[in-house]
């Protein structure tokens, strides 16, 4: 089974794609061409997602939120699709650890995660998204939020920011690096003994820049158990003296893959997160990529990179289904 811990369906969606259709037949937006579509996730055999609700805060010119109440209302019409979608038997949303992760056909096995956290306006509401099937909150987005800073945004975790912590881990959560400011990361290392993850973080050795993971970063996450989903927007993908002049290839993909896997000595800890959907098109992601159902072809690409077979079906899947398998709840809440 294929895990890709990174997906903003419910965004698309809500703005308009027919994510329900593969995406050949979806036309193309401002974003590009789409790359997802429910039946692609079917036919490459992507057995669980992470579904994200990811909420816009008004920025460069762009529409979205101002104010919390603003970025809440948007992030529920983003739960209310998911719910929508199983309540129609499109997707199913894992609350608890089920008792077999393998389960496929015609529905969607997802996990939701919370892109940023200011739509969690007080104690209630990260209750309220909790019992409604969000298992996973990333604190920040680049653009930071009044929690944390992000990485185009450095700074703290400020004081809401780290009240807002510990209830995330008293109703079970995990916490998604993803996106913070390196300032943030590390404090909310010493902050949590939870479970962290970065759902869609690439490698700053290859990539310089905030967005990316540190060597010592990487092998933090690793130390703490958790997994990081390779990312596969270009910009995320090729050095920077490579971006513009060549489409990235699975073989890049790889080459994030092995420098984690050296860093951290086996390849338990890494997995795919490709965020292919996330504001990008077609000509942003791997060349052999043209959908969610050619994701097969990333055990390819690492197997000629020299990874063997069971390390291949460790990073295609088996790490995630691993790492929520230890950290969904036992009994849905």
């Amino acid at each position: 089974m294929i895990v890709d811990a990174h997906l903003d369906l419910a965004y698309n969606a809500v703005r308009g794609r027919a994510v329900h259709r593969p995406a050949r037949e979806q036309p193309a937006d401002e974003d590009g061409i789409p790359t997802v579509g429910l039946p692609d996730l079917r036919d490459g055999g992507v057995g669980l997602i992470c579904g994200v609700i990811f909420c816009e805060p008004a920025a460069d010119g762009r529409d979205g939120y101002r104010t919390a109440d603003q970025a809440h209302d948007a992030a529920m019409k983003q739960l209310q699709w998911y719910r929508r979608q199983e309540s129609i038997d499109s997707m199913r949303i894992l609350r608890s650890k089920p008792a077999d992760f393998s389960r496929q056909g015609p529905t969607t096995n997802a996990i939701l995660l919370l892109e940023g956290a200011d739509p969690i306006r007080d104690e209630s509401d990260a209750a309220q998204f909790f019992h409604a099937g969000v298992r996973i909150v990333g604190l920040s987005w680049k653009a930071g939020t009044r929690y944390a800073g992000g990485n185009a945004a450095p700074g703290p975790l400020t004081p809401p920011g780290l009240a807002l912590v510990k209830q995330l881990d008293r109703l079970g959560m995990v916490h998604d690096a993803s996106h913070l400011a390196e300032e943030s990361f590390w404090q909310l290392l010493d902050a949590t003994p939870g479970p962290v993850m970065a759902s869609h973080s690439n490698c700053r050795a290859i990539v310089p820049g905030e967005r990316q993971l540190s060597d010592e970063m990487i092998r933090a996450i690793a130390r703490r158990s958790g997994v990081i989903g390779i990312n596969f927007y270009d910009r995320f993908l090729l050095p920077p003296n490579e971006h513009g002049k060549r489409r990235a290839t699975l073989k890049d993909v790889a080459i994030h893959a092995r420098h984690m896997c050296d860093l951290i000595g086996s390849a338990n800890h890494v997995g795919l997160g490709t965020d292919m959907d996330g504001g990008l098109g077609r000509e942003q992601i791997p060349v052999e990529i043209e959908t969610s159902a050619d994701l097969p072809r990333v055990a390819e690409a690492l197997s000629a990179d020299g990874f063997g077979d069971d390390d291949v079906a460790a990073i295609l899947g088996k790490n995630w289904l691993k790492y929520f398998a230890r950290h969904l709840p036992q009994q849905s809440a």
